[in-house]
């Protein structure tokens, strides 16, 4: 049987890790144990991080309808309520960028959501 050499799949895998925590402060960028064990916290916000993204986008948008809905005389839950039974089918991401950037067609879909 030949003779088989490892040491190629093992520096690959610590050369990927290394380039991964490029950038990560005192040893965990050159030491392969404390770069691992900082992957796996990292890995841990990132996803945690990526929820809270949507989560305070979604708040954005929604204060954004609000204070464009407020300025044609309807609160936020009764004109997300009104599109509902217009049959309106506009995401809130959708309806801020309306309410901040165009204004003119934002009242109109108040007016239709009315």
């Amino acid at each position: 049987m030949t003779r088989v050499k490892r040491g190629l799949i093992s520096l690959k895998r610590r050369r990927n890790i290394l380039r991964q925590v490029k950038g990560f402060r005192w040893g965990r960028k050159s030491k392969e144990r404390m770069a691992k064990e900082a992957l796996l916290h990292a890995g841990i916000h990132k996803f945690q991080d990526l929820r809270k993204k949507k989560r305070n986008f979604r708040r954005l948008w929604q204060i954004k309808i609000n204070a464009g809905a407020r300025q044609h005389g309807i609160s936020y839950s009764v004109f997300m309520n009104k599109l509902k039974k217009a049959n309106i089918g506009l995401n809130r991401k959708i309806l801020s960028e309306l309410a901040e950037y165009h204004p003119e067609v934002f009242e109109e879909v108040v007016k239709r959501a009315k």
